[in-house]
């Protein structure tokens, strides 16, 4: 009658070490390591941080366009920046302003007021709906 020769890892020695080596596994655990506290316990890492609400990204985009166009830096195409048609609309109305302030006041007076207007333009802008109240806007 003829031998049958195992592979190495079958059988019930090879069945043991797969269980022994799936418990170390699920005693561990997946992914990355817990983080351990002063007294080496584990901490949940913090909260991601939630998404800016979107009149600040507004304020931040249109404040950031308005000093390009102001300084002469940017050609004035909404598309090219990013920006809807009633954000254009918000920044077309600040940087007339500016460029009236830094006429009579200056650079700093008229940097100041870009963050001003822009900001009470975008709180407007999305309290009153913001770009999906009608085409383009």
């Amino acid at each position: 009658m003829a031998t049958r020769r195992l592979r190495p890892g079958t059988g019930r020695l090879g069945a043991a070490l797969l269980a022994g080596a799936l418990a170390g596994v699920l005693a561990t655990g997946c992914g990355a390591p817990a983080a351990t506290g002063a007294d080496d316990t584990h901490t949940t890492p913090p909260p991601a941080a939630s998404p800016a609400p979107p009149e600040d990204l507004c304020t931040r985009v249109v404040a950031h366009w308005s000093r390009e166009v102001l300084d002469g830096t940017t050609y004035g195409d909404y598309q090219s920046m990013g920006l809807s048609n009633g954000q254009y609309e918000i920044l077309r109305n600040v940087v007339d302003e500016a460029r009236a302030e830094k006429g009579r006041a200056g650079a700093a007076a008229a940097d100041a007021l870009i963050d001003r207007r822009a900001r009470e333009g975008c709180v407007a802008w999305y309290r009153s709906g913001g770009p999906g109240e009608g085409p383009w806007q």
